[in-house]
């Protein structure tokens, strides 16, 4: 599918589902992957995940179409278009659409610690993620001295 068949295609969802044309654009957009798709309020135009299409079909994007649709056509109506709003939640059941899209599984997992730092007098320790210079630290608890540790990442996995 290209985004000519796209843009027919909402096109048509609009008439069927909301009775009312759509007479912007409408693209694939192959760098959206934490979203199934973005309506865009200054131009009015839409933008459908690629990946939701490759990933989860037909059946899924067009969902996320009314999602977007429902934005479009509100926000033109000057009524709550926003997930908050109640005209959009009402409008959202009515045609059938998703609040949310599936996951793509592609977030990234939280960075894991890479450095300690100890105190030297208590013996207290801090965990960063970040190298940082222990010279321009002192301790949290008695003002002691800090010094960095490297942790082994290798046994971990």
């Amino acid at each position: 599918m290209d985004d000519k068949e796209l843009q027919q295609w909402i096109e048509r969802v609009s008439l069927q589902y909301f009775k009312r044309p759509f007479v912007h654009k409408a693209a694939f957009n192959r760098r959206l992957r934490t979203t199934g798709g973005r309506y865009f309020m200054r131009s009015h135009n839409i933008d459908i995940s690629w990946h939701q299409y490759e990933a989860f079909g037909a059946e899924e994007v067009e969902k996320i179409i009314k999602h977007e649709l429902c934005h479009y056509h509100l926000h033109l109506q000057r009524k709550g278009y926003k997930h908050q709003d109640a005209d959009f939640k009402k409008l959202l059941a009515e045609v059938g659409g998703t609040r949310f899209c599936q996951s793509l599984g592609l977030r990234k997992k939280p960075q894991a610690y890479r450095y300690k730092l100890e105190c030297v007098s208590c013996g207290t320790s801090y965990l960063r993620k970040r190298r940082m210079d222990p010279s321009k630290y002192a301790c949290g608890k008695c003002r002691g001295k800090l010094k960095l540790h490297s942790l082994d990442l290798e046994s971990d996995s």
